[in-house]
């Protein structure tokens, strides 16, 4: 049994402990959706000296950011068809300190949910399974936080290009998600990989961008340039030709893609061909 003077002095030093802790440490940050890519942002975290709070979906957010009401930031990377649901939720005292990484994003996503400037990445890096992360281009970033993603990737080694304006990152979030629409809808037809589609299938590909860009159009409210979201989409494929086409998820994305075109009234023609061959 521990005496009362060592029982003091115990509890005296895990005070220091952690007061000093506090002192040298950066503020905290928040990671809601601790899945692959969820990691790969609390490891970058954690060597700039932020400690990282995981939350889960068997946590309460609300109770959570009680805790912690004035993280860093309250990075969401949960997957896409979690997005909304997280976002409902997101604890006033986070709001502001939101930060989104999600594929098909646009500012829809977030405005909707009363969120006027979150801090927004589109990743260029893919993280599977027991696999180290691996880069095709530097994630551009843009928001109130940017700096703060930007160094957290750098310090292991994945590039993070700050973006100038809301403009700049409209143009990234539409360019990747020409990239993983072209490539995952075609990739239903074709298989293969982005090298492929492109030297072999290059027709269907710029025929599937025409069609994903309309639906673009609808769903940002903005006239977009198909040349140059092409020549985006093609900078990727070269940065890695051998990047499979289809995803686990492309069925999904095509459905997704042919409910927005519904709502707007888009004929689609080639999107619809291939949901009736696969």
């Amino acid at each position: 049994m521990i005496d009362d003077g060592r029982l003091r002095y115990t509890k005296c030093t895990l005070r220091f402990l952690f007061l000093y802790s506090y002192i040298i440490m950066k503020s905290p940050v928040v990671v809601i959706g601790i899945g692959e890519l969820g990691a790969v942002f609390a490891r970058g975290m954690l060597r700039t000296g932020h400690p990282v709070f995981p939350v889960t979906r068997a946590m309460d957010m609300a109770a959570e950011a009680r805790n912690i009401p004035e993280p860093d930031i309250a990075l969401v990377a949960v997957a896409e068809k979690d997005l909304h649901a997280v976002l409902t939720e997101l604890p006033d005292t986070w709001r502001s300190r939101a930060g989104l990484i999600q594929n098909e994003l646009l500012p829809r996503d977030w405005t909707q949910h009363g969120l006027q400037d979150p801090t927004v990445i589109s990743v260029w890096f893919e993280k599977k399974k027991g696999q180290d992360s691996k880069v095709l281009l530097p994630s551009p970033v843009f928001g109130p936080h940017a700096d703060l993603l930007h160094d957290a990737l750098g310090s292991i080694d994945i590039p993070v290009k700050c973006l100038s304006n809301n403009d700049e990152l409209l143009y990234e979030l539409v360019r990747k998600n020409v990239y993983i629409l072209t490539t995952n809808i075609a990739g239903l037809v074709t298989g293969g990989t982005v090298g492929e589609l492109w030297s072999e299938h290059r027709e269907l590909a710029r025929t599937v961008v025409s069609e994903v860009t309309q639906i673009q159009e609808h769903l940002t409210e903005q006239s977009l340039d198909t040349e140059a979201l092409i020549a985006g989409m093609v900078e990727a494929f070269d940065a890695d030709r051998q990047h499979g086409c289809k995803g686990r998820t492309a069925p999904m994305r095509l459905q997704r893609a042919l409910q927005h075109a519904d709502a707007a009234g888009l004929a689609v023609p080639r999107l619809r061909e291939i949901a009736q061959r696969i």
